[in-house]
């Protein structure tokens, strides 16, 4: 069963985990997660991190320490996390590990509202969505591949070798999806085409 908490943005539970190893201020904070690299997984711009420290702390989950300026730069406050905050990431973290959650991809939604294309048109698109599934699976590839020649432990790459799984996943269902509207004997090819008065694929 999915908990209902008091800050639910994904962003929050990177700044949780990256509290456990120090305090930090948000800056630091952004630019840890830039470094490694969780703008691929987590959306997020300097305004909506400093929003989200805010409402970590209005719940308890971190605690200002220390606030300190630097020359002409805005003042900066170290947050640290509290021990209901350590308590929340591991719930949370749990959670998520544990519980498959209903998405709503969009691919999933043109999906389904594919027909209102002519065929011809969506096997193009298809095989053009195809092609850039390949330079991203392999700029994934090549992504992990690097970091794990450079010494980065497999644990740390966990979420891009999933990544690549969800592309591969993708791109042989594309691959079956255009065999099923092409092929011209079980094809849904001329049904559909004659649908929007075009000839068959």
């Amino acid at each position: 069963m999915t908990t209902k908490r008091k800050v639910s943005n994904l962003l929050a539970l990177a700044v949780l985990s990256y509290l456990v190893q120090r305090p930090m201020h948000p800056y630091e904070l952004g630019r840890t997660l830039r470094d490694n690299g969780d703008a691929r997984s987590i959306r997020f711009n300097h305004g909506s991190l400093y929003m989200v420290v805010q409402q970590l702390a209005r719940a308890g989950f971190i605690v200002g320490q220390e606030t300190s300026r630097e020359g002409q730069r805005p003042e900066r406050t170290v947050y640290a996390l509290t021990d209901a905050g350590r308590v929340e990431l591991r719930d949370w973290l749990r959670e998520l590990v544990e519980e498959p959650q209903h998405e709503y991809p969009h691919f999933v939604a043109a999906l389904s509202l594919i027909a209102a294309l002519p065929p011809s048109e969506a096997i193009v698109l298809l095989r053009r969505r195809l092609d850039r599934l390949g330079v991203q699976r392999a700029e994934v590839r090549a992504l992990v591949d690097g970091a794990l020649a450079g010494g980065v432990p497999g644990l740390f790459l966990i979420e891009e070798e999933y990544r690549l799984a969800l592309l591969e996943a993708e791109s042989s269902f594309v691959e079956r999806l255009l065999g099923q509207i092409t092929d011209p004997e079980i094809g849904w090819g001329r049904q559909w085409a004659e649908f929007h008065g075009e000839p068959a694929p």
